[in-house]
């Protein structure tokens, strides 16, 4: 089985062999400049600190918009909710969402349930492998990890497997509220909602990441 290629220049590695080598994860926002920018961010972050490997053991990590402000920076407050964390915002431009985006991810996390309808709208079998984030936090804390393929078949079975069991369980497990599943747009507000957002997604992210990688947070 082939490998990973060397970075993309944004930071993800470059598939040099067959899909099957990599698992790509999608997070979806309005504008891709505030919500999906963060999100992204913190996902790689978080997934170097657990593996300690560049290529994050094949896992990519992207991002785009419904009405995605195409080539343009992430805004200001998002730096400085990334700065916060620790995570690196270089080199960062905005895209709009594509069918081809839709078409390669393994997993599409949505920022919102209409941001949700709309990637599925968007057809390519979508429906089972796009979630909010936050329903998806939820979805994966109900899984058990020990029914997760074990860390020596590759974090890229793992994370189809998790995919898979999170689908079974979304007509199961439902929100208690509508509201729950959201994540608000920070866009235009002062840093202090920014980072009230940025915490929002960080808790979110946290249980996901743990069980892509079977790997918690370091104390």
């Amino acid at each position: 089985m082939r490998g990973i290629g060397p970075g993309d220049g944004a930071g993800n590695p470059v598939e040099s062999g067959a899909p099957h080598d990599t698992f790509r994860i999608l997070h979806v926002s309005t504008g891709n400049v505030c919500r999906s920018p963060i999100t992204e961010r913190l996902t790689r972050h978080a997934l170097a600190d657990r593996l300690g490997d560049p290529l994050w053991g094949g896992l990519i990590v992207e991002s785009a918009g419904t009405w995605g402000h195409e080539g343009a920076p992430m805004e200001a407050n998002a730096e400085a909710v990334l700065a916060d964390f620790g995570a690196d915002a270089s080199g960062f431009t905005g895209r709009e969402l594509l069918d081809e985006h839709v078409i390669r991810a393994d997993l599409v996390l949505t920022a919102t349930r209409d941001h949700r309808a709309q990637v599925i709208s968007m057809g390519h079998s979508a429906g089972l492998r796009t979630f909010t984030l936050k329903e998806f936090t939820r979805l994966v804390r109900a899984i058990d990890p020990a029914t997760l393929p074990p860390l020596e078949d590759g974090v890229v079975e793992r994370a189809r497997a998790l995919v898979r069991a999170a689908a079974a369980l979304r007509g199961w497990l439902l929100a208690p509220t509508a509201e729950a599943d959201e994540v608000f747009d920070p866009y235009g507000a002062p840093l202090t909602f920014f980072r009230s957002i940025g915490d929002e997604i960080h808790q979110a992210l946290d249980p996901v990441v743990t069980a892509l990688t079977g790997v918690p947070a370091r104390a």
